[in-house]
Formats: structure tokens, sequence, C-alpha cells
């Protein structure tokens, strides 16, 4: 069976540039490559076979990710299988060869167990398996004359790439264990797990991106990093502590390597040689980045029960702030954000209601502020109107600094924390403001604002410090700024605008943001999202004659294009069909009726194939479902024969491959992009009509829809 299938792969192999125009016709050869639409040989350059070197007659279809050697493109091109068609396409190859079958020899495809490409064979393999013992993905090893190189291979995908986010190696073990060690590789983790010791490692190495490297199954462990003795290797461990703490470990600490060692010297190294590693890891040198907690308070739940004792009074009511909460009020550039922050405290320190929003007393505001110089925060000041009344409590409980310049470190704490103290005259303060957030940041080595393991080392070490050293129940409102979202991801989820927002919604107590949906208004919109507290229904809110007031406005009067957007997302999430048509397309992958109608067929809910294909119609009657043609422009293949074409909904965004394979990281870049249909279905007559202007959706029964009116 081998020596027949090579046989018939070098003679494509001598023969690839006639076979491929006799396959495909409308093909062209460029640079050393030869480019077709797709296996059904239509125009475009999405299929690219090579023509040159090692990788000779290997290609890809950048539409689908799908790929191969000379016979599987063969196969594909005769819309077969070649693993289970084979004696029919090896029967097709030897008669276009003119070459006669081997006799007695059984017509099987050649399968091949050890990838192969330019690097040669692998010299190492390592299997990624979930906590149930499931492959998830394999690593290999080559050891090419240029050095040692690393490629990952996502089982369920079936493509050369790193799953998405990338496992940990040992999650069978690992998930059970409350002491874990990570290592750098997975030869050390290897070495490790064959001395019974609980060890993992990021895929990658000391190369991994942490970000997407899920970290989760470490919450809860005690963690023991143990790093190679170099720059790279103390790099990755302090990476990696930063990754287990805002996982949730209960401990992280990170080994330092004996200084007799040699350099590079790694767990491998130490279990050949015969090194203590158990008496190492429990008692070995180390950087405690996180200590256990002495002791964990736990309450049963007939304790809970039997408390009743009055709960604490909030410091800004409804629940907006209490003790010892973090408040987060983030919007995007100029939006008004510090001129409501200041008038917002201001009211605060004088005991006196704003925008729904009730202090028990004047509160000791302490105002950190790093955009405002002196002069300018005077008049800004000035500008603030509060109740003659309640001016003499605020001229005193409200506390400001100038536009600071320094950076929330260790010799900026230095300089805030006494400062802070001594302002109210020893008086604890009751608030402590911060803006922005962006001008005074500290995340250690960790990087900007933007990284969530640096949010959270600002936010432990630098913003709690403050708040222990001047008053643990003070409750702490961080300005922030937000980054730009798409419109649907805003309006799904509009604290995901929050840079670092995954370490700050981990730890704040509440959520508030201020926004503008429409820019050619005043109006903005204020947004709640409490922990502590029942919800907060959103206000419309404006600045008028220098006040901020809540403005009594109906929201589709006030924002009609944005209400307009929200009824295009409601329309497409009440029925199943359209959001998994749009949640595909978000995968790369696009459908004609037929096609969707077999490929869901009794899945989620939808019925028989019958059922869907009458839903889908229903659907493209009314609008909802509309269609294009132009697939090659989303470098797609063919829709085929089909009248009407691929099907697609509003607001519908295609992700497909935008390039090779990163050798570095296996990671496949993508590109999005936005679906326009180009034709739809007559209500009247069923004919398929080409879409007047794409931009606009019509539904064709708008007129009884309810939630149109």
């Amino acid at each position: 069976m081998t020596s027949d299938t090579d046989a018939l792969r070098a003679g494509l192999l001598d023969r690839l540039e006639a076979a491929l125009h006799y396959l495909f016709p409308q093909g062209r050869i460029r640079g050393g490559k030869f480019y077709v639409g797709d296996a059904d040989g239509n125009p475009g350059k999405s299929l690219v076979v090579e023509l040159d070197g090692p990788r000779r007659g290997l290609w890809k279809d950048f539409s689908t990710d799908e790929g191969g050697d000379i016979i599987d493109l063969w196969a594909r091109s005769q819309g077969r299988s070649a693993r289970s068609d084979f004696p029919r396409i090896a029967a097709e190859i030897r008669k276009w060869l003119g070459i006669a079958a081997p006799v007695g020899t059984p017509m099987r495809r050649d399968v091949r167990s050890v990838p192969m490409d330019d690097l040669g064979a692998y010299t190492a393999k390592w299997d990624y398996l979930s906590p149930e013992g499931e492959l998830i993905a394999c690593v290999y090893r080559y050891d090419p004359p240029t050095g040692k190189e690393y490629r990952p291979w996502d089982v369920r995908a079936r493509m050369w790439r790193a799953p998405d986010p990338r496992p940990l190696y040992n999650l069978p073990v690992i998930s059970k264990a409350r002491e874990v060690v990570v290592v750098e590789g997975e030869k050390c983790a290897a070495a490790l797990i064959a001395c019974d010791i609980a060890a993992t490692t990021a895929m990658n190495g000391a190369k991994a991106p942490v970000d997407k490297t899920d970290w989760h199954p470490l919450a809860g462990k005690s963690v023991v990093i143990w790093p190679d003795r170099d720059v790279p290797g103390w790099d990755y461990a302090e990476s990696a502590a930063r990754a287990c703490v805002a996982a949730g470990s209960t401990s992280v600490a990170i080994l330092v390597p004996p200084t007799d060692k040699p350099p590079k010297w790694d767990a491998a190294d130490a279990v050949d040689e015969g090194f203590d590693c158990a008496a190492f890891i429990a008692q070995g040198e180390r950087r405690v980045v996180k200590a256990a907690a002495p002791s964990l308070p736990t309450f049963t739940l007939g304790e809970l029960l039997d408390d009743n004792s009055p709960l604490p009074p909030d410091l800004i009511s409804p629940r907006v702030l209490t003790p010892a909460g973090m408040l987060v009020f983030g919007g995007a550039p100029k939006v008004g954000k510090s001129d409501f922050l200041l008038s917002w405290l201001a009211h605060m320190a004088a005991g006196a209601a704003f925008l729904g929003m009730h202090p028990p007393r004047p509160l000791r505001v302490f105002y950190l502020q790093a955009e405002v110089q002196y002069h300018y925060l005077r008049e800004r000041v000035k500008d603030v109107r509060l109740p003659s009344h309640r001016l003499l409590d605020a001229r005193a409980n409200f506390v400001a600094t100038p536009q600071l310049r320094l950076v929330l470190d260790d010799a900026g704490l230095a300089q805030v924390i006494p400062a802070i103290a001594k302002a109210f005259g020893g008086e604890p303060p009751d608030i402590i403001a911060i803006d922005p957030i962006r001008n005074v940041f500290d995340g250690g080595d960790a990087g900007g604002e933007n990284d969530n393991g640096a949010m959270l080392f600002f936010l432990s070490q630098r913003v709690e410090r403050i708040r222990q050293a001047v008053n643990p129940d003070a409750g702490v409102i961080l300005a922030h700024h937000t980054k730009k979202l798409g419109k649907k991801q805003f309006e799904e989820d509009p604290f995901q605008a929050l840079a670092g927002a995954g370490s700050l919604r981990g730890y704040y107590s509440t959520g508030m943001l201020l926004f503008r949906p429409d820019e050619t208004r005043t109006t903005r919109q204020l947004i709640f999202e409490l922990r502590n507290g029942a919800g907060i229904p959103q206000r419309h809110v404006d600045k008028i004659n220098g006040e901020w007031r809540e403005v009594d406005a109906n929201e589709r009067l006030v924002m009609k294009d944005y209400g307009q957007r929200l009824d295009a997302e409601r329309r497409r999430k009440r029925d199943a069909i359209l959001q998994i048509l749009f949640e595909e397309a978000g995968s790369g992958r696009c459908y004609t009726a037929n096609q969707f109608a077999e490929s869901f067929e009794g899945k989620a809910g939808l019925g028989g194939e019958r059922t869907i294909r009458e839903r889908v119609s229903a659907l493209s009657t009314q609008g909802y479902i509309k269609y294009f043609r132009n697939a090659a422009d989303y470098g797609l293949p063919s829709s085929g024969r089909t009248k009407f074409g691929y099907l697609c909904v509003e607001g519908m965004v295609l992700r497909l491959p935008a390039g090779d394979v990163d050798t570095a990281t296996g990671e496949l870049p993508m590109r999005e992009h936005t679906v326009l249909p180009t034709h739809y279905k007559c209500p009247h007559s069923g004919a398929s009509m080409p879409v007047e202007d794409p931009e606009v959706w019509v539904y064709h029964d708008e007129l009884n829809d309810p939630e149109a009116s």
C-alpha cells in the first residue's frame, strides 16, 4: 500500500504543473506557487499549491482552512474523499500517469502519522489533554540545522495552530492537585511528572503569550514556579506568576535557581543529574508573589441566617458606593467625565443629593486628580452649583490636588499617603477619588492599563495600599477611560469598554459609565453595574445652565438611531436560525439554504431538514434573511447552482484567515468582513431580486412587527 501510494505521489509530483492544469484549467502559476479559487476549479487565488522545495505538492485553501497533499487535492477536485474513495482516485491517477496497478496490493490511502514539512521529521511530541483526558492539542519539536523549533496542532480544529485559548499541560493531574509546579516547556514538565510531581507549563514556554493561555485550572491551588536559569526564564516566571494571581491561585512563589548551576539550567537538567527536586520545591529560596491567607474566614448557613445586625450604611445610596467598596467611573474622552465627577464629589462633600445618589451625611472627599492645573481647577469649582446652606460643609470636606505629575509607585505613594492622612485634620477620608487612572498608573513590570495583569497589580498593590494606610473602610472612586468597542459589542456589554476590564470587573463593587450615544446631541446615558445591590436603571443626564440634571426624554426620540440598532439586534435574537447564522459567520462559516438545513438538522431545537427549510423560506419572505452572491469578494467558494446564494442576516460579520501561520506563535491571523446582501426574496413572487441599497436593511413585515412601533 505504502509503495503504491508513494509511487502515485511521486508520479504526480514529477508532473505537478501538468496535473494542476489538467485538474484546474482556470488556475495560474505565479512566483513558484499555483493559484486557483477553490477545489471546484473556480477562478481566484484562495487555494495555493506549493511548486518549489520540500513542500512541493502541498496545498492550502485559505477560505476554508483545509489543506493536504496532491492526492488529497486530486480527490477534492473530483468531489470525493481521498480516504473513503481511494481505490477510485488511485485508478484515475494511474490512468492519467499511464502506469499499471501493482499486483496483489490492496488499494488504501497512505495515512501519514509523522508530520513532515520543511523542518523534517519531529524529534519529540507532547499531548495536551482536557481534565477528562480528551486530546486537545499536540506540540511537535523539530531539530533542523537552524536550531530547535516547535509546531502546535489544534486537534479539534484540525489545523497547525495553537488552540484558543491555549490549555495548560498535564490538566488531568493538575486539575486534581492542591500544589502545582509551573516550569518552562514540556520537556521540563515531563521530567518532573516522571518523579511524581504535579507539573505543568504554558504552551510555547518562555515565548508563551500569557494573555492567550487559560490559567483558570490553577485557581484555588498553591503554585510554585521553577524558571530556567536565564533572563528569559525569569521573565516567563514573572508573567506566569501574575497570571496565576489573576486566575485566583491561593499562593504563588518563584523559585530562585541555585547560583552554582550553569546558565540555562532547568528542571529537566535537575532530574538528569539526580538533584533533589522535591526538597528544592519545598524548601528552596523563593520570591513570594502572593502569600497564602493565614486564615480564611468561613460562615455556616446558620450563622448567616442568625446574624440580624444592621447593614453598614451606604456611603452613596442606593448601594452605589459601600464602605470599603470600589467604584470605577468610565467614559470616552471629551464626554464630560471629569466635569461630572467634580460636581458629583462636591455634592457628596456637601451632603447633598446628586442625580438620585444620596450621601448619609457630608462626606470627607479627597480628590487626587492629574489632569487640571490649579487655576483651571479653581475656575471649574466655582462653576459647581451647590445648595447655599450646604456650602459651608463642602468648603472643608472637599480636598483636591492640582494636576499631579507623579506615578503611584513606591515613591509616589510616599507622597500621596501622608497628604491624604493630614488633609482633614486627622479625621480619615470617606472617599478617595483618583482621576484618571492612566496618568498615575503603575503596573509594576507587567505593562500598561490595558494589560489585565498590570491592572490587577495597580489595584492590589497601589490603590489598596493607599486605602489600607488611611482608612480601610473608605470608598474608592477611580476615573478611567473606555476603549473603542464596536456598536454591537457596546450594546451587549458596555462595561467591556473599560480598558483592563477583566481585572477591573473582578475587583470593583460598582461600575458606572457616562456614554454619549449620539455625538450630535448633548444628552448622555449614565449606566450602572452594581455588585452589592439591586440594579439601577440607566439614566439620561445633561448639563443644563451649568447644572447636571436628569432629563425626562423618550429614548427613541433622543436616540432614534441608537434605538433602531437595538431593534435590529432584538429581531436577530428572537429567532434561533438568525442567531446561528450570525454566530457561524463569526467562526468563518456561511451557508446556502440547503447546506444550512442539512448541517443543523436535529440541532439547537430546529427540528428536521424540511422544517428548517420552511422556516428559512418564511424568514426570507419577511426580509429577516437575505442573500449574497459575491462569494469571491469574501474569499468563499462558489455557492453553486442555487438561485439565491449564501444566506446573510443584518449586521453579519465573517471572520476569515488573513495570511500565513505565524511560525513563532502558531497563530493564524484573522480578518473581519462585514457581509452585505446582494439579493432578497420578493415577498409577492418569491423571485430573487437585487438589493438597491445593501447598507439599508428593509423588513417586509415591518408594519406588522409590534417591536417596530
